[in-house]
């Protein structure tokens, strides 16, 4: 309703990870380049961690963009499955025939590994990018290590891709899982965004909408930075709402009491409360040990 009033294209602020709307923040970069960096290495597995909503899957869509035209690529969403129900899915996205009534490990892992071998001949990468891999049982991340030890002399014939909540990291500390955790290439854990990100991510996505930069007040942002503790997808909720609101009282941009309204309706007020009264407590100590440093220097200065 508000993009022909504030003169966008497209919902600047639509949850959907869509790789155009990606912001290449310090951390988004380092977290695309160990990737790439992963993949064009020799071991098998490549892993990138961090909170919900910190654009982890939005990462891995510009991942995909990136890769070469000689890259089949395995793309699983839902992890909640039996080593059994993995192979399967994996050779549904390898696009490899197999009869339901034979389907079993060795059956699957055969044909997987025979298509690797195809691929590698032909000079196809194979890439296997794997979300919410927090979810995936053990016997599944073993049965997946197995998968990765067809090889040549210099590389892995299967990379896979592990993107997932910090869960993941505990995960692959289990003694079981030491084999698979040596062969992580390359691994990062993404960050929510600083305070002056988050108003380069709001004009960032704006401008690719082809709307005004300036659509957010100076207070609007620094109160959307307190709320959302810099977490991408809950700036994009905090924003559309916060746009919706400022539509229905046909106010020219979003000032800081709009943002209040927004952030109370889509989190609640007492979430809202907790979150300003952490972030007054958290600049109340920032304060008092500028205070203790500057007592300490002038007391060092006089003595």
């Amino acid at each position: 309703m508000y993009l022909n009033y504030y003169g966008l294209s497209d919902n600047p602020f639509s949850i959907a990870p869509n790789p155009d709307y990606l912001f290449m923040s310090n951390r988004h970069q380092q977290a695309l380049a160990h990737l790439s960096y992963g993949l064009n290495e020799s071991g098998g597995f490549v892993m990138l961690t961090g909170e919900v909503g910190t654009g982890k899957t939005t990462v891995s869509r510009k991942l995909m963009q990136e890769l070469s035209d000689d890259t089949q690529t395995a793309v699983i969403l839902n992890p909640t499955l039996s080593a059994l129900e993995l192979l399967a899915t994996v050779c549904d996205e390898l696009g490899i025939a197999y009869e339901q009534s034979q389907a079993s490990l060795k059956g699957f892992t055969d044909k997987i590994l025979q298509c690797l071998a195809s691929n590698h001949e032909q000079g196809i990468n194979t890439v296997l990018i794997i979300d919410e891999a927090q979810h995936l049982l053990p016997e599944v991340l073993e049965q997946l290590r197995l998968l990765t030890n067809l090889e040549t002399n210099r590389e892995k014939l299967l990379k896979v891709v592990l993107i997932g909540q910090p869960e993941l990291q505990q995960l692959l500390r289990r003694n079981e899982l030491r084999q698979l955790a040596q062969r992580i290439t390359a691994r990062y854990h993404l960050l929510p965004l600083t305070k002056d990100e988050v108003g380069q991510y709001v004009s960032h996505r704006l401008a690719v909408a082809n709307g005004r930069q300036k659509l957010f007040s100076k207070a609007a942002l620094e109160h959307l930075f307190s709320i959302s503790g810099g977490i991408p997808r809950v700036i994009n909720l905090l924003c559309d709402r916060g746009l919706s609101l400022a539509y229905s009282l046909q106010r020219p941009f979003i000032d800081h009491r709009v943002m209040i309204s927004a952030s109370s309706q889509v989190l609640g007020q007492d979430i809202v409360l907790q979150r300003q009264q952490h972030a007054w407590k958290k600049r109340y100590l920032q304060v008092f040990f500028l205070f203790v440093l500057f007592g300490l220097v002038v007391g060092g200065w006089y003595a």
